[in-house]
């Protein structure tokens, strides 16, 4: 039987399936705070937002990588979040970064949050490009499509095609 002549040459990722770290190029490790606790004692909800930020944040902000050269920065317009078990205190956590798609003003991220080998959480968020001047958003540049190359997610083109 022959496939349909629009059908797509590969699956495409799933939202649901459960993540592998592995597959996100950006990392970084921080410890569950006491404060993130929420009466049932385990971490609160609107928490891992901020774990999401941080993972966003560290990565953009940092000029070295050249995500946010002079007189542009970013902000954050979407954000879904899936939460897949409880997390706890104490322990620590892994976070992890990759780019799924760009826009022409936008780049979208799936992100995760890991601790001792499972994913805890994952979420979907959306970051525009925004003039400081003007407070519009502005067109990503080929230097800043070229900066986030290291950091797209394994198994995914950007530019709207899954390569798994």
């Amino acid at each position: 039987m022959n496939a349909p002549v629009n059908a797509p040459v590969n699956v495409p990722l799933r939202p649901d399936a459960t993540p592998r770290l592995e597959d996100f190029p950006y990392r970084l490790s921080d410890n569950v705070r006491f404060a993130d606790l929420d009466p049932n004692q385990h971490v609160n909800n609107a928490v891992y937002a901020t774990y999401f930020e941080t993972g966003r944040v560290t990565l953009m902000k940092d000029r070295s990588y050249g995500l946010m050269p002079e007189g542009v920065t970013w902000i954050m317009v979407r954000l879904d979040m899936h939460f897949r078990a409880e997390l706890r205190w104490p322990g620590t956590i892994d976070m992890g970064l990759g780019v799924v798609k760009f826009g022409r003003t936008s780049v979208t991220f799936d992100q995760v949050v890991f601790s001792e080998g499972k994913c805890i959480a994952s979420a979907r968020s959306v970051s525009v490009l925004l003039d400081e001047a003007t407070r519009k958003p502005t067109a990503l540049t080929p230097e800043i499509l070229k900066s986030f190359q290291p950091w797209i997610r394994l198994g995914v083109n950007p530019h709207g095609e899954n390569l798994t």
